[in-house]
């Protein structure tokens, strides 16, 4: 529409300059109008891109920089006082019968009141204090002695060496299960680890070293990855996922499979099928598969769970960002969904009546229909190549639609989590080893870090300390075995 002036100014011309400067205008209009139109499509889309934080999509908190988001749990309010409940039982010190040291008892010599002498007399009782410390930290050097004796024949005999003690100076389990330790589950860099080394035992280690004895824990656990990997295919239930790492400066990708009682890492160059074909556990698996919707995974199983954690965020955008009643309220239908299960479980019950599974269900595909009519769909020209582009609050209401078995399965199946958390848990200490080491620098850092990961979050979810599980691990390798030997989902 020209602005008023404009179109009395036009007026005044002569008739055959109207029709000229008319036709002019429409032309720039109709030229004008589409790249409008596409600027306004990426303003909305610019806008839609920052009102996402942690709190209402999948990104990471540390996205957040400058403006973070207030914390606002999805948990409903129970009244309770926050901190320790009444009757609730507290931890801490605790005197010990037997104290590895008793210092001499320490006397009463003179009375503070009268200042008579008490050195004679008897004390009435002991009064016990005991103190918890560390003993002092250095490297202890044990040598071993063989016996030579030649024989009245001119054979040379020499006596066996304890199992292990293979070199003639060499580093024993305990201070290579704890620089394992260090580097692999506390997520020290090379060069931390030795600094850490220095400072408390007063010993200097080379990059060498460090990288051997990680090289034989690698090799140590060849077995333990092969049988960990055929344990995870015949799982009921089991949690996948993946996030990017990086390697010599290039982005790849850090896979994960995991159980409750099992986590198993791997580093590949792509994220998508290739990745999990050449990994091997999904083509192979045929339990309930939990996920985040990424379209990969859809390629293997007839079973699906998607994680609900991720469904609330995107639910709390489109509330948020768009304003619509129906994304409200399925959140709110999916947490009393959730908390009408654990009630359930709580009651010591394995599934949930029909009449109750009917009247949630109804609710669910009831604010499905109301999403629907809220975000109709309206086909764009017709193009020849590429998806037809629908809108955010479109595309989530119609997986609500169309996946709405493997959103609700938690519910159908006990078996089966409301989210993918357990697994996510297992995969997000990787952001934290980035941000405290950096990248890898090499391939088969990677490779070392994965499988060395494996080994100490599945010993941590066994209830197994994770230090004598790496110390077994330099021994006799019998943890390897038995932390495979069942299966738990």
């Amino acid at each position: 529409m020209l602005p008023e002036p404009l179109q009395q100014a036009i007026k005044r011309l002569p008739e055959e300059a109207q029709v000229l400067v008319e036709a002019i205008v429409v032309f720039y209009e109709h030229r004008y109008e589409s790249k409008i139109q596409k600027l306004e499509a990426r303003i909305k889309e610019l806008e839609d891109q920052i009102s996402k934080n942690s709190r209402n999509s999948s990104k990471p908190p540390s996205s957040d920089e400058f403006d973070k988001p207030a914390p606002k749990s999805q948990r409903k309010k129970t009244g309770r006082k926050a901190g320790g409940q009444k009757g609730h039982e507290g931890t801490n010190l605790k005197m010990v019968e037997s104290p590895d040291i008793v210092e001499g008892v320490y006397k009463v010599k003179v009375c503070a009141c009268c200042q008579k002498s008490l050195r004679r007399q008897k004390a009435d009782t002991i009064e016990r204090r005991q103190v918890y410390d560390l003993p002092p930290l250095e490297l202890i050097i044990t040598e071993h002695q063989a016996e030579v004796k030649r024989c009245s024949c001119g054979y040379v005999n020499r006596a066996d060496f304890p199992p292990g003690v293979n070199h003639y100076v060499q580093y024993g389990p305990n201070i290579k299960s704890l620089l394992v330790y260090m580097q692999d589950y506390q997520l020290l860099p090379y060069e931390r680890t030795k600094e850490f080394v220095q400072d408390i035992f007063g010993h200097q280690l080379s990059t060498g070293t460090l990288h051997n004895i990680r090289q034989y824990a690698f090799d140590q656990l060849g077995t333990f990855e092969e049988r960990l990997k055929a344990l995870l295919t015949v799982a009921v239930v089991a949690g996948f996922d993946e996030t990017g790492i990086r390697i010599m400066a290039q982005r790849l990708w850090l896979h994960s499979c995991s159980t409750t009682q099992h986590a198993y890492y791997d580093v590949h160059a792509k994220r998508g099928q290739v990745a999990m074909d050449d990994i091997g556990i999904l083509p192979r698996f045929e339990g309930i598969a939990i996920h985040d919707f990424w379209k990969s995974y859809y390629h293997y199983g007839s079973e699906h769970g998607l994680c609900n954690a991720h469904l609330l965020r995107d639910l709390t955008f489109i509330k948020e960002r768009f304003k619509q009643t129906w994304a409200d309220g399925l959140a709110s239908l999916l947490l009393k969904m959730k908390a009408a299960k654990e009630r359930a479980i709580a009651q010591g019950k394995l599934s949930l009546s029909p009449a109750t599974l009917s009247r949630y269900r109804g609710l669910y595909e009831e604010l499905v229909q109301k999403g629907l009519k809220a975000n109709p769909y309206k086909p764009p020209p017709k193009k020849k190549r590429g998806r037809k582009k629908k809108t955010k609050p479109r595309n989530l209401i119609e997986r609500f639609r169309d996946y709405a078995d493997d959103i609700l399965r938690f519910f159908y199946d006990f078996k089966v989590p409301f989210d993918n958390n357990f697994s996510e848990r297992d995969i997000r200490m990787m952001k934290v080893k980035q941000k405290i080491s950096g990248c890898f620098r090499s391939f088969d850092g990677a490779k070392f870090f994965a499988r060395i990961r494996s080994f100490i979050v599945t010993a941590r979810k066994q209830n197994v300390n994770v230090f004598n599980a790496l110390r077994n691990l330099f021994m006799d390798n019998s943890i390897a075995f038995q932390l495979t030997s069942t299966l738990a989902c």
